[in-house]
């Protein structure tokens, strides 16, 4: 796309997924031209993990996690994002399918919409082609949104132009279920603590019982099952927010009756009186309800042990999978030492990184730092100064951590946004009516007086600027 001699030289955007796709959208929205570069579409370029080449394709979960502002943290992302013209956000809200308090979306319709809404936009240019090493010189205001999966040369290149010595960790994939072939004469529908989410349904998810018995088997089959193993890759460490579910089992027999398993809020109609020793949970993957996802069930058993031993769970005996689980390696920067506070890299400022790359985690977190690198890569091209939002936003915290709020002299890692990188308040003794909060719920009112102060900062943020 050329520029006009009085419009602003294009941006570039290295990368379509979540992240890319989001700054590629604030940039345009911004009156600024912005090329696109996507390396999915061209012959005998692939990824690890995507399936298609749609534009902010979804490849593992397809939940943004909990919808609830007040009181979740990621929530609360979520509410900034709209607050700011999200696409990403726009496109989930317009194709979500039921999750209970989560915003959950069908992966497909999602990802079209997206791709339809850059591919019309008068300023977006999507270019198909793989960007090997780094952008040419005269790309003077460029966003690297390449995500978990940047390409080895590209990844190379900013290894040598950074001096680090790794950027990667390993991820996994969690497998997905046809709906038809799951006994409902076992399973049953229904949301943690009944709780109903964005698309106002209590029974988005589907409860597989386990008795002791059966829940001691599994553990057995985990933790014997044949693993896919990366031998290449066995220095890098794996992320706590998506380990493998033979991992997790792997640090204790019970831990998995603590995690996604555990038989809490749920209450089996069969055999109300009897508690499940675990649950094992599937949450809808797609629009037609046709397809679920085992939640929390990400895996590096090989394929053919994967069928075998999913199909202990009650429910699951005659599972047919749309999609067997996987492992695949993602890559971020050491972004404490690397990116200043506009997320540019210190050592060559003509480039912004954007999402998972920066050390976030998680589709939203990646989507809000797109969302950010756009509208300050935006600004530039205008020739205006834009600072970050203030850190009492949750998008100001995700900065905030990632250039720099870790502990000092610990191992930057990816992080969820979560409560405690916003500044701290005193939980309130009383709510706003005068009325004494009892002790167990401060911590409770504590996040929703954080979060009412961050929209309010956001909302400050985005009129001044």
């Amino acid at each position: 796309m050329n520029a006009s001699p009085t419009s602003p030289s294009p941006v570039h955007v290295i990368g379509g997924g979540l992240a890319g796709s989001e700054a590629a959208w604030q940039i345009a929205q911004a009156g600024v031209p912005v090329i696109l570069h996507e390396m999915r579409g061209v012959p005998g370029v692939k990824t690890d993990a995507h399936q298609t080449d749609g534009l902010a394709e979804l490849v593992c979960s397809n939940s943004f996690r909990s919808d609830d502002w007040e009181y979740n943290a990621v929530g609360l992302l979520h509410a900034e994002m709209r607050a700011l013209d999200s696409v990403i956000m726009a496109c989930g809200d317009a194709h979500q399918v039921p999750a209970g308090g989560a915003l959950a979306v069908d992966r497909d319709g999602f990802s079209q919409a997206v791709t339809a809404k850059l591919e019309a936009h008068p300023l977006i240019t999507v270019v198909r082609e793989e960007i090997v090493g780094l952008p040419p010189e005269d790309w003077d205001n460029v966003i690297v949104a390449t995500g978990p999966l940047t390409s080895p040369p590209l990844a190379d290149a900013i290894l040598k132009a950074t001096g680090e010595e790794s950027l990667s960790f390993f991820d996994a994939i969690a497998p997905i279920v046809h709906a038809d072939s799951i006994d409902f004469d076992i399973a049953w529908r229904q949301s943690r603590y009944d709780k109903e989410g964005p698309g106002g349904d209590a029974a988005a998810y589907v409860n597989c019982p386990m008795d002791k018995d059966q829940y001691e088997a599994f553990i057995d089959a985990l933790l014997n099952g044949p693993k896919a193993e990366f031998k290449n890759w066995e220095h890098v460490p794996y992320f706590d927010g998506c380990l493998p579910i033979e991992v997790m089992a792997e640090r204790g027999r019970e831990t998995l009756r603590h995690g996604p398993m555990k038989p809490v809020g749920l209450t089996n109609p069969r055999n109300p009186t009897v508690k499940p020793h675990a649950i094992v949970q599937l949450r809808q993957d797609n629009a037609l309800g046709t397809l679920f996802n085992m939640v929390g069930f990400q895996t590096k058993l090989k394929h053919g042990a994967q069928a075998e031993v999913f199909r202990m769970i009650p429910g699951l005996q005659k599972a047919q999978f749309a999609r067997l689980g996987g492992l695949h390696r993602n890559t971020y920067l050491n972004s404490p030492q690397l990116l200043d506070k506009q997320l540019r890299l210190k050592a060559m400022p003509r480039l912004r990184f954007a999402g998972q790359v920066t050390g976030v985690e998680g589709y939203v977190e990646s989507a809000a730092m797109g969302l950010l690198t756009g509208r300050l890569a935006a600004a530039q091209a205008l020739g205006r100064d834009l600072s970050p939002p203030p850190p009492e936003t949750a998008m100001g915290a995700l900065v905030e951590h990632i250039t720099g709020g870790h502990l000092e002299g610990s191992k930057f890692q990816p992080m969820n946004i979560n409560y405690g990188l916003l500044p701290p308040l005193e939980a309130p003794k009383v709510d706003e009516d005068g009325k004494r909060i009892h002790p167990k719920e401060r911590g409770r009112a504590k996040k929703r007086l954080q979060s009412i102060r961050a929209m309010e900062s956001l909302k400050a943020w985005r009129d001044a600027g």
